[in-house]
Order: C-alpha cells, then structure tokens, then sequence
C-alpha cells in the first residue's frame, strides 16, 4: 500500500499557480477551491472530479452548505495526505444574529424562538469569549450534524423527530477576534481545531449571555497556512480544464 506523501512534496494548484493543459490529476495534487453557498462539500468534489479526468478525489473537511470559503480538493495519491491536513487549525469568519435560535443552529431553518437583546455588548461578548471559549473546551455538536447515532446520522434521526443526544467533544479554540458588532449581528474572526462547530459556538454564546442566537453567515478563510485569497471557483476550474479539449 503506497504510504501518505509529505504535503511539501505535493503540487499546489491556486490562483497563483495554475495547472499546465497536460497535467496528470491521476497522480498527485491539493487543489485551494471556494465553495459557493448552497453547495455541498461532495458537490464540489463531484463537480470537480470530473474536469480532473480522475476518480481519485477528495475533500480535506466538510463544509456546511450554507458555509463558502477555502475547501481543500486532493487527487490521485494526495487523497492519502488528506488526515495530514484534516489536522491543521482552521480559520472562519462568522455571523452571528442574537435575538432567536434555530433548529439547525444555522440559517438553514426558521427561527423558532426569541430573546431579549438590549442587554448585549460588545464588552460582555468579549468577557464571555475569553472565559468560555479560550484553549480547549467541551463542545457538544448540534443535533443536526453528521454525526452517527447507532449507525445512522444524527440529522436523519433529528428529521424525524427523534429525540438525540451527542455527547461533548473536546474541541480547541485557538484565537478569535470580533470584527464588529451592530444590529444585533455580530462579525468574528474564530482560529479552532477540527472537529469544532462554530454553530455550537453561535449557540452556546447567546444562552451564555442570556439571550438566544444562530449563525447566519460563515466563510473559511484558512486551513493552516493555505487561503481562501487564493481559492478557484469550480467554474474557473471548469473553464481552465476545458481548455484542455
């Protein structure tokens, strides 16, 4: 079995570096995309696959689909390096709206409860950052995630009314920094490890400041020191790769 290559000697391709007409996918290759809204992390991957003429293809972290931002693609061998990026701290770019909660804890789904607002600032958004979301936490994920539950994922069951219980999970905040608040939506800046949900996050914050709250804007700006900046758009993919033809 061929062993994971080290990420130093694997091709990058982005928007500084792009492929040549007659490069081979089938060997090996990391490739920066930004996924649009509304795609989901396999689209991408099936999208992609395709103009790659290979079936070897991967995605180093899933994405929600209501995220966009830096999706790491990998090819040919490359798909075996991909636990070796999985591990690399990630960086988003969060909204949060105080004020109501989801389901999903996202905007995915209708707000189905309020709260009170006027009592938030961005001082005792900070207080509560630093004090409950600073190195290692425990993070319980939503209920509406994919995780397993007796074989099966933890959505299906929550779709159907099931009741679901997941267990905490020690997560690792790195570093934040909040951008702006106003209006009751707050933007932030969030470095974590994998595994972290920053729709736990989005949650948990507004009950920790006695209100209610979801995430409604999410990007992913970095996996360790590769950046959206220099991300394709499956179509620029689409249009470098056709040229081939």
């Amino acid at each position: 079995m061929a062993k994971a290559l080290p990420l130093e000697q694997i091709q990058v391709f982005d928007t500084e570096n792009l492929p040549s007409p007659d490069f081979d996918f089938g060997t090996a290759s990391i490739l920066l995309v930004n996924k649009p809204q509304t795609w989901t992390s396999f689209d991408v991957v099936r999208y992609v696959r395709g103009r790659l003429r290979t079936k070897k293809v991967g995605h180093a972290g899933t994405l929600d689909p209501m995220a966009t931002g830096l999706l790491i693609l990998c090819s040919g061998r490359a798909t075996k390096s991909i636990s070796q990026l999985q591990e690399m701290p990630k960086t988003y770019i969060g909204e949060i709206t105080f004020g109501g909660s989801t389901p999903t804890y996202d905007a995915d789904s209708e707000v189905d409860e309020t709260a009170p607002t006027e009592h938030i600032t961005t001082d005792e958004i900070e207080k509560v950052l630093h004090e409950h979301f600073n190195g290692e936490i425990s993070q319980v994920p939503p209920v509406y995630s994919a995780l397993k539950v007796g074989g099966k994922r933890s959505y299906e069951l929550a779709r159907r009314g099931k009741a679901v219980e997941l267990a905490a999970r020690p997560v690792t905040i790195h570093s934040h920094q909040i951008i702006s608040f106003e209006n009751n939506k707050l933007l932030i800046s969030i470095t974590c490890s994998k595994g972290t949900y920053i729709r736990s996050i989005a949650h948990d914050l507004g009950k920790l400041l006695n209100s209610l709250a979801h995430l409604s804007g999410l990007e992913r700006t970095a996996i360790g020191e590769y950046s959206s900046q220099k991300a394709l758009s499956p179509h620029k993919i689409d249009e470098l790769l056709n040229a081939k033809d």
